[in-house]
């Protein structure tokens, strides 16, 4: 049997649709290219518009990664081979982060993947921090990565965000509310990536934009099992509540 493989990887959540899964997801993806890092980027759920975006951002083929429309183990396939020739992984979850059976977070549990979630700023500070904090623990066992602002207003709206965060979540810095680096969409979701003529210099300025927030080092590396192994870290199931500290 082939032996695990090793690769750092976070799955980019949140709290609802349209707090900006995509736009962090793709800025994310074009910095670390840009930083000459090799990068595969899954999309769970039944989308073809963001893979487009996506691709663009990371220069290799997007490809469906769910639990439900794929299954586990094809999963745990594409997920093992992507870390044989990847420098890092990034998979964008769906919807909110525990919505849906099997939800995105069910996904990141089942693989070991930590969360990184991103949560829409606009009109909010010390809320921020609570938001956080109740996506981090709602869950027992779920990996946890940190949080990234999404549409902030200025340096001092991104400090008040940081602040309110609680010992322990990590600040994956934060993009500005800027029409510069927001990806365009209409009533079925984004604009396709073949119809934004200037859809590379958008996500070089998300990416530049998401550099100057924060220092954006490669995460814990995540063990993914070889296809075939009977290992399992966590099985999909209904939130486990934490009734206490």
């Amino acid at each position: 049997m082939s032996e695990p493989r090793h690769c750092p990887a976070v799955l980019v959540a949140a709290p609802a649709s349209g707090q900006g899964k995509t736009t962090v997801t793709a800025a994310l993806a074009r910095l670390h290219r840009q930083q000459g890092r090799r990068v595969r980027v899954f999309k769970c759920g039944p989308d073809f518009l963001d893979p487009m975006i996506l691709q663009r951002a990371s220069g290799a083929p997007v490809y469906q990664l769910d639990l439900w429309m794929i299954g586990h183990a094809h999963s745990q396939r594409l997920l093992w081979e992507a870390a044989g020739d990847a420098d890092i992984i990034l998979i964008e979850g769906v919807m909110g982060l525990f919505d849906g059976t099997p939800s995105s977070a069910d996904l990141a549990r089942a693989f070991g993947v930590p969360v990184l979630a991103v949560i829409d700023g606009k009109a909010m500070a010390q809320t921020f921090g609570a938001l956080a904090l109740g996506l981090a623990s709602y869950q027992r066992e779920l990996p946890f990565a940190g949080v990234l602002a999404n549409r902030v207003g200025s340096a001092r709206h991104a400090q008040l965000l940081e602040g309110s965060l609680p010992e322990g979540l990590r600040w994956y810095g934060g993009l500005p509310r800027d029409s510069a680096i927001e990806l365009p969409s209409r009533h079925l979701g984004l604009v396709q990536a073949d119809e934004l003529a200037h859809l590379d210099t958008l996500l070089d300025a998300a990416a530049q934009a998401l550099a100057g927030s924060c220092d954006h080092p490669l995460p814990p590396p995540v063990r993914f099992e070889a296809p075939g192994s009977e290992h399992h870290r966590a099985s999909p199931g209904r939130p486990a509540y934490r009734r206490g500290p």
